[in-house]
């Protein structure tokens, strides 16, 4: 299970109290998504479905044994998106889609390799 797996799970119930959260983001990574779901928990807002993904490394730093891996991914959210808590019915109108990602994942000293920083741009921005 990665980062996005990690989050659709705690987005069911907007956890952003979520020890795995932590397994798989540190920095940057972490605070965004805990603060984006602590906004849907106030919010009244759950998170179904899941994200389909297919990263793909774009660069290594350094080259030989690297540290810090460069990834992007075209992800696509159609089948996650937000409802309200109390009704169940959908929180929006955006239909999700396929969404320009963007993540830089560094070595953690013996904690293996988190998402430090991600960027996710606009539904169709790939």
């Amino acid at each position: 299970m990665g980062m996005w797996q990690t989050m659709a799970e705690a987005g069911k119930t907007s956890d952003w109290r979520s020890p795995k959260l932590s397994e798989y983001a540190t920095g940057d990574a972490l605070s965004a998504i805990s603060r984006g779901m602590y906004a849907d928990h106030l919010n009244g807002l759950v998170t179904k479905g899941s994200p389909k993904n297919s990263p793909k490394v774009t660069s290594t730093d350094p080259k030989t044994n690297p540290d810090t891996v460069m990834i992007s991914d075209c992800g696509d959210s159609s089948h996650w998106l937000k409802y309200r808590k109390d009704s169940g019915e959908l929180a929006d109108e955006e239909p999700g889609g396929r969404q320009a990602i963007t993540a830089e994942v560094k070595k953690q000293s013996g904690q293996g390799w988190k998402v430090t920083r991600f960027a996710v741009e606009g539904v169709d921005s790939c």
